[in-house]
């Protein structure tokens, strides 16, 4: 038990410093200006890709972009998951199985392969490169990832407290807004968060329906990388990092103030 503790001693700090140091040297070079090998720290600093941020230049108007994109993606993907979660969760035999792999299809199929049949359905229904033809096929692999939460989350639900609620006279607004939504308060803040995460860092899909025209934060990354502009990659990237964190802990938040033990 002593070497135990021992080791998780040594191995906790080991996380941390994993966890922390790429997020740490990402800083540096945002703020860095002609920082090269083997110099161990910037000659100069300099916030002007930070400053583009805040003045609404290219970062931060992706950023934004990348922001509505997942808000929406999520909203949806909740909405969808839940319908079809709880279909499938009081099927049974092939019915379910059938459904299930159907949900599964679009996660499992790599983003490649669906961007290229998701860009000739998007064509052909006259949205190519345009808002609403990116966030359908955000849409795609994050109602399934939201549908299949949502059949697990069916399977261990009790029904028949709406059966109870509906012979007391509970209309279906009510049996909604008094029961079902209470009792998924949760699952639903987890479903959304898990479709936000699908479509926040997209980069496949948003290139290849969007046309290079959706200009999101990832794709913003991924030119200012290939075009050596270290300073604006490194602060797109960081700025990855920001929703997932924040939206994890309000997630957090807001549960364990909901509940009589919070979490």
């Amino acid at each position: 038990m002593r070497g135990t503790g021992l080791l998780r001693w040594v191995l906790l700090p080991l996380l941390a410093v994993s966890a922390i140091a790429p997020l740490g040297l990402l800083l540096m070079v945002s703020v860095s200006r002609d920082w090269f090998a083997p110099a161990l720290l910037p000659p100069t600093l300099t916030a002007e890709s930070w400053l583009d941020v805040v003045e609404g230049g290219r970062l931060g108007s992706a950023f934004l972009r990348s922001l509505e994109l997942a808000v929406a993606t999520g909203g949806l993907a909740v909405m969808a998951g839940v319908t079809l979660g709880r279909a499938l969760a009081r099927q049974t035999g092939w019915r379910r199985h059938a459904g299930a792999a159907a949900a599964f299809l679009p996660v499992a199929v790599p983003p490649i392969g669906l961007g290229v049949g998701l860009e000739v359905s998007v064509l052909w229904l006259g949205l190519g490169g345009s808002f609403a033809g990116v966030l359908l096929g955000h849409l795609v692999p994050a109602a399934g990832y939201v549908t299949l939460y949502f059949m697990s989350v069916f399977s261990g639900y009790d029904f028949r407290v709406e059966e109870a609620a509906r012979t007391l006279g509970a209309t279906r607004l009510e049996l909604l807004r008094r029961v079902v939504l209470p009792l998924l308060r949760r699952p639903l803040a987890e479903g959304f968060l898990l479709g936000f995460l699908v479509s926040w860092a997209q980069l496949a899909l948003t290139l290849l329906i969007g046309g290079g025209r959706v200009r999101t934060l990832p794709l913003e990354v991924f030119a200012y990388l290939h075009a050596g502009q270290d300073r604006y990659a490194a602060t797109g990237a960081l700025l990855l990092t920001v929703p997932p964190v924040l939206t994890i802990g309000l997630v957090k938040l807001a549960v364990g103030r909901s509940e009589a033990f919070p979490v």
